[in-house]
């Protein structure tokens, strides 16, 4: 499952639908556009869908997820938007499909019409495999499997690196000293472009005034220019801000360069800087860099998991990298970032990593390892003995005297036996509230008092007039003093419908003479 709780966006998203989510993207001006894939390989979107940025075939904003069909089983592995907002993905067939806003040909179809639904970007990329997509404000940036790049969109200050400043209608190789060698990985800022090649190198090109090129210099690039400055240094990955850059080196080790009035570059003031300035994190070795072209806020990550952040946060200025409590860098940019969108595509982990918890309740009822079965109205139960002896004490006393590999239960149903061991593996019952009277009966039984706890509050979630006394008499029968007192005091606030019940009627005379006795002395009669 992936958190994307830190999202306001995805508020309204019932819990079942965010369990599903395996990749998502939080985007525009204000992070009121969001797409997101299921487990089920389907892409869903919501948002206010500006300039048709959702794909969803119209201008419509959405508050519920709406599928984008044509996406549907692509299997995403990049996405990047700009701030039209326009939105480019390449999927795992290497293919790249482009939407939302094209003022300025940045979809790559040749027009400026916008484009309502995902399309195929094709020109020049027939038989080319895009693996990684990068977006500025207006322009796009893709990288091929043999390490090409190709660009195309918005170019006033040479960011397609193209040679000129007219815009490019579709993509075009970036070649002129990219030419023969291998990049590796590509960002974007607002209106620049950064490349790092597979021997370590790192190129930029475009708008420069800010010093992001890492030139030395403020002077625009219509074609690529390799930094001087990290000579020999060896560079594995590049993020760039709205108008600043980061590199990570082998070594683990910050660069940073460009706009500097949010303290964005992490040097301790606010002044530009025009080279690559290393960054002071206290000898920590470093392995990811982020920062997003919406925004003037950075982040890295240190090898043992901690995370920093700097820059604007929040509408302060952090000048120096500040460490934080997040996990990862993407909850930098969901918690402090302006607009709060995210950095890059959200995704699970790529070797599906479960956690304890998670692959337990996966293995629950699963007869593939289990070594012990319970048998209840005829029905399975597959579990494993292990995990019984340390989670509840009466199978701990019962399995050490027994090597039996089946039990049979009669005291209680199918539906209640299966639901105490599930709690047993998840911690969580799953009952509705008429039905969790039978696990309370279990649970009493077992003497399980936490889970006594939670059949009580599961219970309390179901009370209605109807069923108050029903629930009153459970609560009664299994001791459970707390589910008592919620249910006389429900009967006793609606004591007119409910002593019109049926359950009423039916009341065993002793709790109906003590009911009576208490309600009088809660002045339940009185007129």
């Amino acid at each position: 499952m992936l958190d994307v709780g830190k999202w306001p966006v995805f508020a309204l998203l019932p819990p079942e639908e965010i369990r599903l989510i395996r990749q998502a993207c939080v985007f525009g001006s204000a992070a009121n556009e969001a797409l997101y894939v299921t487990v089920n390989d389907e892409v869903f979107a919501l948002g206010t869908n500006c300039s048709g940025c959702l794909g969803l075939g119209d201008l419509q904003s959405t508050i519920e997820p709406r599928r984008i069909d044509i996406l549907c089983g692509k299997k995403i592995v990049s996405l990047s938007y700009g701030t039209g907002p326009h939105v480019v993905i390449a999927t795992a067939d290497g293919e790249v499909y482009a939407w939302g806003h094209n003022g300025y040909s940045q979809l790559g179809n040749g027009t400026t019409n916008h484009g309502l639904t995902p399309a195929l970007v094709s020109t020049n990329l027939i038989n080319k495999r895009v693996t990684e997509v990068a977006c500025g404000s207006h322009h796009t940036i893709a990288l091929t499997t043999d390490g090409e790049v190709y660009a195309w969109g918005y170019n006033n200050s040479g960011q397609v690196g193209s040679g000129s400043t007219a815009n490019q209608p579709t993509p075009r190789r970036v070649s002129s000293c990219l030419q023969n060698k291998v990049v590796i990985n590509i960002a974007c800022g607002q209106l620049c472009s950064m490349a790092v090649l597979d021997n370590g190198e790192i190129y930029g090109w475009g708008y420069n005034c800010n010093g992001q090129l890492g030139l030395g210099n403020n002077g625009n690039q219509q074609t690529p220019c390799r930094i001087a400055a990290l000579q020999g240094i060896n560079i594995v990955q590049v993020a760039c801000g709205y108008a600043h850059t980061l590199a990570l080196t082998d070594e683990g080790f910050v660069y940073a360069w460009g706009a500097n009035s949010y303290g964005q570059l992490g040097t301790g003031n606010k002044c530009n800087q025009a080279v690559p300035t290393l960054i002071n994190m206290d000898k920590e070795r470093m392995v990811e860099v982020a920062a997003c072209h919406t925004s003037h806020t950075s982040a890295a990550k240190t090898q043992s998991g901690q995370v920093l952040m700097w820059g604007q946060c929040r509408g302060q200025v952090v000048a120096c990298p500040h460490l934080t409590h997040f996990a990862s860098t993407d909850d930098v940019f969901a918690c402090f970032a302006t607009p709060a969108v995210t950095w890059r595509l959200l995704t699970v982990d790529g070797d599906d990593y479960l956690t304890v918890a998670q692959s337990l309740k996966k293995e629950f009822d699963s007869p593939e390892i289990s070594d012990l079965k319970f048998l209840v109205d005829g029905k399975c139960i597959h579990v494993h003995k292990a995990l019984l002896k340390i989670r509840c004490e009466h199978f701990r006393a019962l399995l050490n005297e027994t090597d039996e590999d089946a039990i049979e239960i009669h005291q209680f149903s199918y539906l209640v036996y299966r639901a105490f061991l599930e709690y047993l593996y998840t911690d969580t019952i799953n009952l509705p509230p008429e039905d969790a009277i039978g696990l309370l009966d279990l649970a009493t039984f077992y003497r399980e008092s936490r889970l006594k706890r939670l059949c009580q509050e599961t219970i309390k979630r179901g009370i209605s007039e109807e069923n108050a006394i029903t629930l009153l008499s459970a609560a009664v029968k299994y001791e459970a003093r707390d589910l008592e007192e919620f249910c006389f005091k429900f009967c006793v606030n609606h004591l007119t419908a409910v002593t019109q019940t049926q359950a009423f009627a039916d009341m065993d005379h002793d709790l109906l003479k003590n009911f009576i006795s208490k309600a009088s002395r809660c002045g339940a009669f009185k007129n």
